[in-house]
């Protein structure tokens, strides 16, 4: 996430010192953090769908791999691990 905070920064051509120095200065005008803080949506537990909704997933899914529309598992866990941290 620095990473990419840092790119569009570089892109608006604005120091990272001047963008934090903008973020203290909207913290004390708005009072506060200037965006809301919230938490992010929870997964939806597959446990409690239909079976409809299962097979079309499912179904999904399949057509997802007949179309080459895959990834290795380890290359997706590797962008997982990139991006947490």
């Amino acid at each position: 996430m620095a990473l990419a905070m840092q790119f569009a920064l570089k892109i608006a051509l604005i120091p990272v010192s001047n963008a934090i120095n903008m973020f203290y200065k909207q913290i004390i005008l708005q009072q506060g953090i200037p965006f809301d803080v919230k938490l992010p949506k929870a997964p939806e537990n597959a446990a409690k769908w239909s079976k409809e909704r299962f097979d079309a997933e499912l179904e999904k899914g399949y057509n997802d791999m007949l179309k080459g529309r895959t990834r290795p598992a380890a290359m997706v866990m590797s962008d997982i691990k990139k991006k947490k941290g």
